[in-house]
């Protein structure tokens, strides 16, 4: 990650110049926008943005929330393989705690689609918000479902964010990070309970600042 809280970035690097007139022949560049991480206790919350190239469809685009993670893996391979431009970026647990788990997700949004390197003159946001952009924004309420460009920035935000707790489990395997990828499970708040938080877990959400205020006993 870089300082900007930018993940990752990518995609038709070799076809800059097609890139650019498929746009211009087309009147507007379109990406989808979408995050992964907003209910989970700890981690940061992780956004995608993603223009899709019209010459190269991608077949079994939808809401990464309906795939196994085989397939989602599989499909972002492809997306960052053949979309025209893709960025990921992310907001940190302590922007979360200090901006709260909305805005921070709207700009962890905002750093995703600023940092595409072909700039959209149209965003579509999955949900009811906007973050706020420099080009024209449209909010898609069940967009991840529905737009092939949202659902592909759903599928690259959430294989992030999954990868990134994958890591974390390896070294705290007694949180289970692996399986339940932070969410709030009976497994996880056993696992606070028993062992307390982690500088990973975002303190102002109510399970952590609980057990922060009564500490396990050890």
């Amino acid at each position: 990650m870089t300082g900007n809280g930018v993940v990752a970035t990518g995609g038709g690097m070799a076809r800059d110049a097609d890139a650019r007139a498929a746009g211009a022949r087309a009147g507007r560049v379109i990406c989808g926008v979408d995050e992964a991480g907003r209910g989970p206790l700890c981690g940061p919350v992780v956004a995608a943005a993603v223009v899709l190239d019209p010459e190269y469809p991608i077949p079994g685009l939808t809401d990464s929330k309906k795939l196994s993670a085989r397939r989602r893996e599989a499909l972002a391979e492809r997306i960052r393989a053949s979309a025209l431009a893709w960025a990921v970026a992310e907001a940190s647990v302590e922007e979360i705690d200090r901006l709260n788990i909305l805005h921070a997700t709207l700009l962890a949004m905002q750093r995703a689609v600023e940092a595409l390197w072909l700039p959209p003159d149209l965003a579509r946001i999955d949900g009811n918000r906007c973050p706020a952009l420099g080009c024209a924004a449209e909010a898609v309420v069940k967009g991840d479902a529905t737009v092939a460009e949202i659902s592909a920035a759903s599928i690259l935000a959430k294989t992030t964010r999954d990868a990134w707790m994958d890591e974390i489990d390896r070294s705290h395997p007694e949180y289970g990070f692996a399986r339940h990828k932070g969410y709030p499970t009976p497994a996880h708040l056993q696992a606070l309970r028993a062992h307390g938080a982690l500088p990973i877990h975002r303190r102002s959400f109510g399970p952590v600042r609980d057990i922060l205020q009564n500490p396990p006993l050890w």
